[in-house]
């Protein structure tokens, strides 16, 4: 029970956390002048990703590499499965293909990179590099074509800078949202990770599982409301873009930070499993960007299917 608790308040703190820290980033980037098309593509669309880095820095620093890295395969799997699923149920999704191509293609690359550089067992320090690099080489491509209208794509991150309402207002209160975020995201960090490696211990089941499962849907919780948020207001393509964007994040940011700290081994059932449903499901958002315009209810109650069964396999078949 108490590790259920401290699990529970970990993601509290690590969702209210994110919520200050890209609310005060936003003001301060409004104060500051910043475009809406940068805040959108970096603010909102990588700080929502702010607990599955804080997290998986924080299982990296104490040697907890399961978790570091199940943390972040996990997210990428349960942002399409579960979250994208749950909002074309809420309303069906439609999309303008074009405007997320770019995005979709970048995802499919950034897991092809992560089956490759694990190929070896480990993410060392020069798989880092390879992956930092390719994020700002992803920034610097995304930036360019969209400020010179290369890309459609502009107005879709302008939007998702727009989805956040009730900033702060006043330099204080802009400074304390940021400052509040981020000891809210450390604390809730160190929390989740006690409670999780707790429970993996009662349940006999390998941090790998828990860091794929429970502490992976925790730490999306933020992708959750904003994706949601974007779903009621029939803001389909902030829905999806705002998962793409934070699935490139998280496998060559959030990655490519932890292992440069500390390299860290893959898990086996990462290596036969998860990575595979990773991509596979990528691949899946990619060819609907392609060929279709709509996410049907359908279609996402399939998707939520997908997610338990993915649960289910995650704690019997693998579950060692």
């Amino acid at each position: 029970m108490m590790n259920a608790l401290y699990v529970a308040i970990g993601v509290l703190l690590l969702t209210t956390g994110g919520e200050a820290l890209i609310r005060g980033a936003l003001a301060a980037a409004n104060r500051m002048d910043v475009s809406p098309l940068l805040s959108g593509l970096l603010i909102v669309g990588f700080g929502t990703s702010a607990p599955e880095l804080v997290v998986s820095v924080d299982a990296a620093i104490h040697q907890q590499p399961d978790i570091a890295i199940g943390n972040v395969v996990g997210s990428n799997i349960s942002n399409i499965l579960l979250i994208l699923g749950l909002c074309a149920l809420i309303t069906p999704l439609a999309v303008k293909p074009l405007v997320l191509r770019r995005d979709g293609v970048t995802v499919v690359i950034a897991s092809i990179l992560f089956l490759v550089l694990v190929g070896g067992n480990a993410l060392a320090r020069a798989d880092a590099t390879i992956l930092l690099l390719t994020l700002v080489a992803y920034l610097t491509w995304a930036y360019w074509t969209e400020r010179t209208g290369v890309a459609p794509s502009a107005e879709l991150h302008k939007a998702e800078a727009q989805e956040i309402s009730t900033l702060p207002k006043s330099t204080m209160w802009i400074f304390m949202a940021i400052v509040l975020g981020l000891a809210l995201l450390v604390v809730g960090a160190q929390v989740l990770l006690k409670g999780a490696v707790g429970i993996a211990e009662s349940l006999g089941v390998s941090q790998a599982v828990i860091g794929l499962t429970l502490v992976a849907v925790g730490t999306s919780l933020p992708e959750l409301s904003i994706t949601v948020i974007a779903a009621f207001r029939k803001h389909a393509d902030v829905a999806i873009g705002n998962i793409l964007g934070s699935n490139i994040f998280n496998l060559l940011g959030i990655l490519g930070v932890s292992a440069l700290l500390q390299p860290l081994p893959v898990h086996e059932r990462i290596l036969q499993f998860d990575q595979w449903v990773m991509l596979g499901t990528s691949l899946i958002l990619l060819l609907f960007l392609y060929t279709g315009s709509r996410l049907s209810r359908l279609e996402g109650g399939l998707l939520v299917f997908g997610y338990a069964a993915y649960l289910v396999l995650s704690f019997t078949v693998f579950g060692v």
